[in-house]
């Protein structure tokens, strides 16, 4: 009784679980959630890697001296580089304070002796790339 009904309401009157369009009519239904994976892999998940490794890079490159800014607002200068996780920020005369690295958002200005090891890593990385640049005379 209800058996020629269930036919009735496929396309071509066989049983509703032919393989033939079980597969491709699955992988149409998957195809725009796999595609909007896609979009955000290459619009939020990839930029924001690279922004943490960028991050992670400058915080490994603090030096003594170094002019920052911090998460919550203070400005100063490195003083000391105390541990992998941790340095003494002097943010006025004889003021100093002990911050996390990663509370480090920005590098205001480096000092000498930083500029120069950035040029040379710089240097390493064209050289390494093969990529000739003009320098600066």
């Amino acid at each position: 009784m209800w058996i020629s009904q269930a036919l009735a309401q496929t396309t071509d009157g066989a049983p509703a679980n032919n393989q033939s369009t079980g597969g491709s009519g699955a992988l149409m239904q998957f195809l725009p959630l796999i595609l909007i994976f896609v979009i955000f892999y290459f619009l939020l998940i990839r930029p924001q890697q690279r922004k943490m490794r960028e991050h992670r890079a400058m915080i490994a490159g603090l030096r003594r001296g170094d002019k920052v800014l911090t998460s919550g607002g203070l400005i100063g200068t490195v003083n000391k580089v105390v541990s992998d996780t941790e340095i003494l920020l002097e943010i006025a005369e004889n003021v100093r304070i002990r911050v996390a690295r990663s509370a480090v958002n920005e590098i205001l200005s480096r000092t000498n002796e930083g500029k120069e090891q950035d040029q040379s890593v710089d240097d390493k990385k064209e050289k390494d790339s093969g990529v000739a640049t003009a320098t600066k005379k």
